[in-house]
């Protein structure tokens, strides 16, 4: 049997907005998969659509840049958001960026490779940790980019207007879409869904013929909710994405999001209970 952790019974929470019981149970029924508690949960009514997975923990930066024809996205990371704001770690990440834009197509083994120097100088210097964590290119006939704080940085690629284009990607910061098109959503994960929609269906009393008829109009809510085109556009909800770059004679062919700090776990010290263990106090 795994551990059943606050942690894990605390993103459990967050992501579906259960209760505490609740999830602590769906985990131990899931033996700490905390997707198949999920999915568990969502079948039995407990839990609508779940928040995707991605805790954003670490601090550092994001940087943009745009070439001819393309454009490139670089993370660094460090441990606290006091380096993250310090002027020697944005230099690097600055330089990073410039290089990045200067050998298109650069990997991120060749970029730590080639700034180790400079990155372990300034781990002396500052006495935190860093890392040149990711480095994503994109092409296209017009790109567009948007940076959100230094924390969300997007690249968009299409035809047509460049400043249609940077609004998409403000669209793009804010929804988080995963793909392009509706058509886009991969089989695999309409499937998932669609078996998902099927059991909340029958849970709920419907004969099964009568649920898989049910169920695929919600797959169609479902693959426009994830995709670009198929999203209420922030700027005017009246109007899908899809709809207003017609409107505007644009189009997109591909798009990036990075959100510092995805996908990474940071212990979150109980301050309280750290004071306690140096002051000799456990009461």
């Amino acid at each position: 049997m795994a551990e059943i952790t606050a942690a894990l019974v605390k993103e459990l929470r967050e992501r579906t907005g259960a209760g505490m019981m609740e999830c602590k149970k769906a985990l131990v029924e899931a033996n700490g998969d905390i997707e198949l508690a999920i999915d568990n949960m969502r079948k039995s009514g407990q839990a609508k659509a779940a928040k995707k997975a991605g805790r954003i923990a670490a601090e550092g930066v994001i940087r943009v840049r745009i070439g001819s024809g393309f454009g490139v996205l670089v993370e660094l990371n460090c441990e606290t958001d006091f380096v993250a704001k310090d002027t020697g770690f944005l230099g690097l990440a600055d330089e990073v960026a410039d290089y990045a834009l200067a050998n298109k197509g650069t990997t991120i083994d060749t970029l730590a490779t080639h700034f180790e120097d400079k990155r372990a100088a300034l781990v002396a210097k500052i006495g935190e940790n860093m890392t040149i964590r990711r480095v994503q290119y994109l092409e296209g006939d017009v790109i567009a980019q948007y940076l959100h704080g230094a924390k969300i940085g997007v690249l968009v690629a299409g035809s047509g207007s460049e400043e249609e284009l940077r609004k998409v990607a403000m669209h793009v910061a804010a929804s988080k879409p995963e793909f392009v098109n509706p058509e886009d959503v991969s089989a695999e994960v309409v499937e998932h869904e669609r078996q998902i929609q099927i059991d909340i269906a029958i849970n709920s009393g419907k004969p099964k013929e009568i649920a898989e008829k049910m169920v695929e109009g919600r797959m169609k809510k479902f693959t426009g909710e994830v995709s670009l085109t198929g999203q209420a556009f922030v700027m005017d909800p009246s109007v899908s994405v899809g709809d207003y770059l017609k409107s505007v004679n644009t189009s997109v062919t591909n798009f990036i999001r990075l959100e510092v700090g995805e996908g990474i776990e940071k212990v979150e010290e109980d301050f309280a209970a750290e004071v306690a263990k140096i002051t000799g106090n456990n009461a």
